[in-house]
């Protein structure tokens, strides 16, 4: 019996959780959110604006290969597709956007 009544004197109920809002979740999220941006969508977009600032500077002579793989030297530019020639006469039109890699080097 002395137990049980040291055991109920010294009982205490779970703490109440605290009223008002929890913003520290919301910071949380807000810092995880700002360090993926910083690591991972700034350098893509960076990567991607690099490359269509290239592609829109070809010019007759540039060797370049297509997504598709397809390997070739520009022949001629239009507003949005580009001449390749992919072998002695063979020459085909693709999309500016189908343009992957650029092999020849920019002059500075």
């Amino acid at each position: 019996m002395a137990l049980g009544a040291l055991l109920f004197f010294f009982y205490q109920p779970p703490a109440a959780p605290r009223p008002g809002p929890n913003f520290s979740i919301f910071i949380m999220m807000g810092l995880m959110f700002a360090v993926f941006y910083l690591l991972v969508i700034m350098p893509s977009r960076k990567k991607q604006k690099k490359h269509q600032e290239n592609v829109a500077q070809l010019k007759p002579g540039d060797k370049v290969v297509t997504s598709g793989g397809i390997y070739g030297t520009v022949m001629g530019t239009q507003k949005d597709k580009i001449e390749l020639k992919i072998a002695s006469n063979v020459k085909i039109d693709v999309s500016r956007n189908a343009v992957a890699v650029i092999l020849t080097p920019k002059q500075k």
